[in-house]
């Protein structure tokens, strides 16, 4: 039986340490991130997809369509945005500023 690649266990507390020490920190700068990963894929999907738009109401031609069936099936088959975005924390691919605690005294 194959294993799933994108089931993958994360350390909790080392996501922390990269974001100050917390958590939700960390979690709300992934999913910032995902976010934009999934807004530039679903860009590029639909930009690759507008070339097979047709104004035809025939369902025979839209389905037969192998070329736009192919280009569904990679963009599916990618890692998922919050994946992406987790290694890309974990590999400092991107930088992030975090907000300073007004009430903090340092």
């Amino acid at each position: 039986m194959a294993t799933n690649p994108s089931i993958i266990t994360r350390d909790v507390d080392k996501l922390a340490i990269k974001a100050g020490g917390n958590t939700y920190e960390a979690v709300a700068i992934i999913s910032k991130r995902a976010r934009q990963i999934a807004l530039k894929s679903k860009e590029e999907l639909n930009n690759k997809l507008s070339e097979f738009a047709s104004s035809v109401d025939n369902l025979e031609e839209i389905f037969e369509n192998r070329e736009q069936i192919e280009i569904s099936k990679f963009y599916e088959r990618l890692p998922k945005p919050t994946s992406l975005a987790i290694d890309e924390f974990m590999e400092d691919k991107f930088t992030f500023v975090l907000p300073k605690n007004e009430g903090s005294e340092e």
